[in-house]
């Protein structure tokens, strides 16, 4: 049976080398990286989890404090979902979708689901989560970004013009 654990409370190594193998070497060069930081913040501890299936590590998923840095000079705080990570093996057992569901409930109960963002398929998405890129078209990533993946979901998602980047320190 699948457990969903603080992802603070599993071995880092294992984190990176579960994303290496569902991501491939190439990862840290993608633009979702440089919208989080690639490392320079941390991900919000209380909606980052683990899946673990009979001790053995199958899956992650990190929720990371982001910024949409508007041209009219607001900000406005974001948390950004992903990577989503799930061993290549255990991709077909709905694993990436119960990740999901445990975060997005994390941050409903804890009053940070007001602006969330990914950049993801928009079919998957939104047909099981309600994310869509109707309120995204004017914002810029630090990198190459499909506009149809970028997606949002809340009632506090902005809609201003502007940059989405790193947000500041570690968030619990």
């Amino acid at each position: 049976m699948i457990a969903f654990v603080p992802l603070s409370t599993v071995d880092a190594t294992a984190v990176e080398a579960l994303l290496d193998r569902a991501f491939g070497p190439g990862r840290h060069e993608r633009t979702a990286y440089r919208v989080r930081g690639d490392g320079a913040g941390r991900a919000i501890a209380s909606l980052s989890f683990a899946a673990v299936d009979d001790a053995v590590l199958v899956g992650t998923i990190q929720c990371w404090p982001v910024l949409l840095k508007a041209d009219d000079g607001t900000e406005h705080d974001m948390v950004m979902i992903g990577p989503v990570a799930v061993a290549p093996e255990r991709q077909r057992d709905g694993i990436g979708r119960m990740l999901m569901t445990h975060a997005l409930r994390a941050a409903h109960d804890t009053g940070r689901d007001g602006a969330m963002m990914l950049i993801g398929d928009p079919e998957y998405y939104g047909r099981f989560f309600g994310f869509d890129a109707a309120r995204t078209g004017a914002w810029r990533l630090p990198g190459p970004v499909e506009m149809r993946r970028l997606l949002a979901k809340g009632d506090a998602v902005p809609t201003q013009a502007g940059m989405v980047s790193p947000a500041g320190a570690a968030v619990a």
